[in-house]
């Protein structure tokens, strides 16, 4: 997905607007592919004095499982991104700016990379999850189970069995 610019930097045109869509499903973030949906990407490019600013919406289904449980966690995501364009940079370490080398902006790369960088990092499907048994698997968010889940430290089991062979 390519958005030219040419006409935004010269000045011939003052607004560029785009809408599309951006397939990531095959994306794959630690053995999930969360895609469920096309990313739909929503925006325009402004020609300013300095460059060209870009502010664009990308809306999608998200569906992962949960951290804790493993229910899968769907919901809807909306981001907002705005970018600085500028065909020169003055200054080599400067991260508000995007350089655009030609005349055309791989507007999917970049909606890519925003995308996975906003997504969040631990995925709940409520925020007091119980998680799963560690004995049993059993989900305790629907219910308790009858495992003994005391935890002894192990350099106190051998106190352990010396009460337990004292019997």
């Amino acid at each position: 997905m390519l958005l030219a610019l040419k006409k935004l930097f010269t000045g011939e045109t003052s607004c560029v607007s785009f809408d599309d869509q951006l397939d990531l499903r095959d994306t794959e973030i630690s053995g999930v592919q969360p895609f469920a949906s096309p990313v739909h990407l929503t925006g325009q490019a402004v020609g300013n004095s300095e460059g060209v600013s870009l502010s664009m919406v990308a809306v999608f289904d998200y569906c992962v499982p949960c951290d804790r449980c493993a229910v899968p966690v769907k919901s809807k995501k909306e981001y907002r991104f705005t970018h600085e364009l500028v065909r020169e940079l003055h200054q080599e370490d400067n991260d508000q700016y995007v350089l655009v080398e030609g005349d055309e902006l791989d507007l999917g790369e970049l909606a890519r990379a925003d995308i996975l960088l906003e997504l969040p990092t631990k995925n709940l499907c409520k925020p007091d999850c119980k998680g799963l048994c560690p004995k049993c698997g059993t989900n305790l968010n629907s219910g308790s189970c009858e495992c003994d889940t005391r935890q002894i430290d192990s350099r106190l089991e051998i106190l352990k069995q010396l009460i337990d062979g004292s019997d």
